[in-house]
This record gives C-alpha cells, sequence and structure tokens, in this order.
C-alpha cells in the first residue's frame, strides 16, 4: 500500500464519500488492542466499527499508548494493584512515515503505525507513537501511558494527536474535508490548520467537534504560557491566540477553544447538548451546539442467538441461551475470585469506570437494607462490581478497595479486576440487572447500558444521559423519578437516589423475576428491541454524516 497518496483500501458508499478525519485520544476497537480507558474510547470504537459497516470515507486518528491505560490487577489482599507493562502488537502495520513536530522547542520524531480495516472491521485506524530510538528518552515518553499525570507530560499527548495528526493528514495526502475531534483533546490541530491555511475561517470551515463533559470544570484547562513554552500554538503569537480563543486570564481552556474554532459541535446525548448550551450560553464566539446521541454497535456487542430465539418466539430456547451465557461467565467470576454463583439467581452487575459521580457504591450506604437483601432466602441476588479508576484518583481506589472488602463478607458479592472490552461484554451477558446510578445530570450519555441490554440485561438507571430517551419505566427498564435535583444538597441528592433504587429493586424487579418470570422476559425483550433501532452506531455514524458533515 502507498500511504503517501492514502485512500481508503475499500468501495466508499455514494452516501458517505466526503474524506473525514477522525481524532480520539482512546479507540476501544477490540481487546488486544489496549489504548483505551473507558466511555470515551467505547464510543470511538464502535464509530470506527459502523463506519466500517457503511463504508464511510472516514479515517481514525489516535495515539499508541506504550503501557496503555494501565493493567488491573491485585494487591495480595484483593485490592487494587496498577501494573505498567509493555504492549506489542504484531498485527499493526509500520507505515514507513516518519516526520517531526516542535514539542517544548525540541524536534520530536513521530511515527506513524496503521490498523488495516479487515483486521477488527473497522474503519482505518492510524496511530502515532513517539517511542522510537530517533528521540530521547523524555520525548519517548509521550506516547507512554494514556492520560499521563503529569502535567507537561499531558500538553505534549495532546501536541501529538493534534498537531501530529493533523501533520498525519499532510503525510499521507489524505486531505479531509473535515477534520473532527473527539473531545477537546486534540484542538491543537486548529493552531496548526490556522498556520496551513492563513486564518480561523479557513479552519472553521474545515472543523467539527464532540464534546463529552456536561460540567464546565470538567474540562481540561492549563496554563497558557506553559502551553505556549510546550509549542502547543504552533508558533503563533501569543496575543493573537487571546484574541482567538477569547481568553481573558491565564488558563487556556481546551474545549472553549474547540467551541470558537469548530463551525458545529455536537453534545452527545439530548440532555448533554441542552445541558451544553446552557454550559456555554454566556461565551461570545462558540459555535452552535446540537446533538448527536452516543450509540454502540450492536453486530460487535449483541448475542445473535438470543436475538434469534427472541425474533423465533421460542421461550425455552431464549432462556436456555441466557442461562448458558450467565453460567459462562461466572466461571470467570469464580476463577478471578473463588465466588460460584448460580445461573438461576437474579444477578445485579454494576460495570463501568471508577468515578466519585457514578457512585459505584451507593447502595451499600445503606448497610442494614443492603444486607437483608442479600442475606434474602426467597428472593436470592448476586452482586457484581467491576472497573477501573484513575490511578491517581484516590478516592475512587478506595471505593474500589471497600467494595472488595466488603465482598469478603458475602458468597454472594463479587469484585472484579481488568474491566476491559472482554470483561466488559462477558458481565452484560451475566447481568440481568445493569445498574446505572450517576448523579443527575452529571452523565453526558453513559453508553454502557445499551450494550447490556443488546445481551438481555434490563437497565435499572437514574434518569441521566441516554437514558432519558431509552427508557419507558416498567416496560423496557426502570427508572428513578426525577427529583427536585438542584435545589437538593448531594448528600439529599444521594439519599434520595439509593432509596428510590432500593424500592424499585426488592417491590418490582425482584419479585417479578421469580414470580412473574414472563413478565420479566417482556420488559428483557423490549429492551433489546428499543436498543437495536434506535441505539445501534450505525445510526449514529449515519447521523454524523447527515448533520455535522454536512
Amino acid at each position: 500500500m502507498n500511504f503517501r497518496q492514502y485512500q481508503v483500501p475499500f468501495s466508499v458508499s455514494e452516501s458517505y464519500k466526503k474524506p473525514v478525519a477522525y481524532f480520539s485520544m482512546e479507540f476501544a476497537v477490540h481487546q488486544p488492542l489496549k489504548i483505551y480507558s473507558g466511555g470515551l474510547g467505547y464510543l470511538s470504537g464502535s464509530h470506527l466499527r459502523s463506519a466500517y459497516e457503511l463504508k464511510q470515507n472516514l479515517i481514525g486518528v489516535g495515539i499508541l499508548w506504550k503501557y496503555g491505560y494501565y493493567d488491573q490487577s491485585r494487591n495480595q489482599d484483593q485490592t487494587l494493584q496498577i501494573q505498567w507493562n509493555e504492549k506489542i502488537y504484531s498485527f499493526l502495520e509500520d507505515t514507513g512515515i516518519k516526520f517531526q513536530i516542535e514539542i517544548h522547542g525540541h524536534p520530536v520524531w513521530v511515527k506513524a503505525l496503521y490498523l488495516n480495516p479487515e483486521t477488527f472491521q473497522t474503519a482505518p485506524l492510524f496511530l502515532l507513537t513517539t517511542d522510537i530510538p530517533e528521540n530521547d528518552y523524555i520525548s519517548q515518553t509521550i506516547s507512554h501511558r494514556l492520560y499521563d499525570a503529569n502535567v507537561a507530560t499531558k500538553v505534549a499527548q495532546f501536541i501529538l494527536l493534534g498537531v501530529g495528526g493533523a501533520k498525519l493528514m499532510d503525510e499521507l495526502n489524505f486531505q479531509p474535508t473535515l477534520y473532527h475531534l473527539n473531545e477537546a483533546h486534540g484542538v491543537s490541530a486548529a493552531f496548526y490548520l490556522h498556520k496551513k491555511f492563513g486564518s480561523k475561517d479557513e479552519v472553521t470551515k474545515r472543523l467539527v467537534f464532540t464534546t463529552h463533559t456536561p460540567e464546565e470544570a470538567g474540562n481540561e484547562k492549563h496554563d497558557l504560557h506553559l502551553c505556549e513554552k510546550m509549542g502547543y500554538f504552533c508558533g503563533m503569537h501569543l496575543e493573537e491566540v487571546k484574541s482567538i480563543v477569547g481568553i481573558t486570564d491565564d488558563k487556556f481552556n481546551h474545549t472553549l477553544a474547540a467551541l470558537r474554532y469548530a463551525k458545529l459541535a455536537n453534545g452527545v446525548s439530548k440532555l448533554h447538548g441542552e445541558v451544553s448550551r446552557h454550559m456555554w450560553e454566556n461565551y461570545d464566539n462558540i459555535c452552535e451546539i446540537t446533538s448527536i446521541t452516543n450509540a454502540q454497535n450492536w453486530l460487535y456487542w449483541s448475542d445473535k442467538k438470543l436475538y434469534r430465539f427472541m425474533e423465533q418466539d421460542n421461550v425455552e430456547g431464549f432462556l436456555d441461551r441466557k442461562m448458558y451465557l450467565k453460567q459462562r461467565t461466572m466461571e470467570i467470576v469464580a476463577d478471578q475470585t473463588g465466588k460460584l454463583f448460580r445461573p438461576d439467581v437474579l444477578t445485579i452487575v454494576w460495570a463501568r469506570r471508577f468515578a466519585g459521580y457514578k457512585r459505584a457504591e451507593l447502595l451499600t450506604r445503606d448497610k442494614e437494607r443492603f444486607d437483608a437483601m442479600m442475606h434474602n432466602k426467597k428472593y436470592p441476588v448476586q452482586f457484581i462490581w467491576a472497573g477501573k479508576p484513575y490511578p491517581l484518583d484516590y478516592p475512587a481506589i478506595s471505593d474500589f478497595n471497600y467494595l472488595v472488602n466488603l465482598s469478603k463478607e458475602y458468597d454472594n458479592m463479587a469484585v472484579c479486576v481488568g474491566y476491559e472490552l472482554a470483561l466488559s461484554k462477558s458481565l452484560k451477558q451475566v447481568s440481568d440487572v445493569w445498574l446505572n446510578n450517576p448523579r443527575v445530570p452529571r452523565e453526558a450519555s453513559g453508553t454502557s447500558g445499551m450494550t447490556a441490554a443488546m445481551s438481555g440485561a434490563v437497565n435499572v438507571s437514574t434518569n441521566d444521559g441516554w437514558i432519558r430517551e431509552f427508557i419507558k419505566d416498567k416496560e423496557n427498564g426502570f427508572v428513578v423519578p426525577i427529583a427536585d435535583y438542584e435545589n437538593m444538597s448531594t448528600t439529599e441528592q444521594d439519599e434520595y437516589d439509593m432509596n428510590q433504587l432500593f424500592d424499585i429493586l426488592e417491590k418490582q424487579i425482584i419479585p417479578m423475576y421469580y414470580d412473574d418470570p414472563a413478565a420479566w422476559r417482556k420488559i428483557v425483550q423490549e429492551g433489546m428491541k428499543d436498543v437495536r433501532i434506535t441505539f445501534d452506531s450505525n445510526r449514529m455514524a449515519r447521523e454524523y454524516y447527515e448533520i455535522m458533515y454536512k
């Protein structure tokens, strides 16, 4: 293949001919390629899979993380251990392309590797690395750890993605009509393009932006002078940068820069679109913020046999298949934890990135009520937790370890490690109830419940993110009634949501599962149908071309 005159190596659909470069810090395309941390990567991975299915003229641009996000293991007392293990990928192709970018006044060599579309059935993906002999050790470390905790290293990573990715397009001679930033990590590309095309207007014609963060405080900000010193602005004078981006202090807000450079932006659910418009409404010169609700790739995530039995109205086959899926995952849980679960028992799973607002341990805060549920002989339950905290998020690590230690008190409670694509898929298959309880409205979208529904799990959730567009309460899932959260303290909101979730589980779900299995199965299957219609990422990938790329 001639990577110097690159074209997508398949016949592009007439509807999707416009060439697009899709920049993301992380991509979760398949278990063997560990360059992701959580939802952002799962989303971009499904996007690439659907772009491949629909034969879109889109290529992914990311970073090849030598040590990934981290490997989640255990200390000898079962608590969380963080390991940094080198990853080796024989299936990536060397493009032969190397070029230099400037970081911190120093030339840094960048090498581009390639994930062929046929390897994992995705759109083409180019991954950048600085971990090559031509660089000094400090420069090599730029592409070592996803979301490195060192501020200067993180800024360098943003430059690698944005400037390096934009320069790669020139090296490939790909010439995208549009550059799509999935989150603001790659917004340094705008400054590269500004220098290349000569004006902000020329950049704006070519730039679209997806934001995933529903709180202004959650958006990345770095010291303006550090960014300048690191080379973030590609040699543009600081006063010009401040004027274009509208900076009035010494903080560079990456999201605000993206909103002021892009021609169009989107939130990742209808609710998140509303929240984002409200969040940025007092800032001038920002682009329109629309919404395209996140989705996940049905072909990759769904259990096809479960769907086939449902479509055939084969009740026996459907139930047998779900029991088989549960038993298979329960062997993984037993191998990890020594807890031997039963497939005929209602299994509740909470599994996603550990973060404070997601409240992993919410139900355990009422020890008496949780204990009663766990010891109920008439209506038994089994609980499984899994997920990766950020390696320096000590409160989230503390929550994880608290749950590990609590699980030692119960034979029907387990906490798994190694929460990546493969375990995620297995835990969705074992799940009867997929528990999702973020603080409203902190979850921009929250897509794990989509893939759970594709494996015959019922969503039980607070009313946040994509859930507002999906759940019909008691028909295809269960939802906590919205309260006046704005006038509640955090403690009051947590207390309200916890009690509502206990009520839903104790009074509705658990009795129904055991006493009225036909009614339970109807809810399971309604969820499976509804998620396939609206929340398959093929719909999302189509909407990006129809709305964002038009």
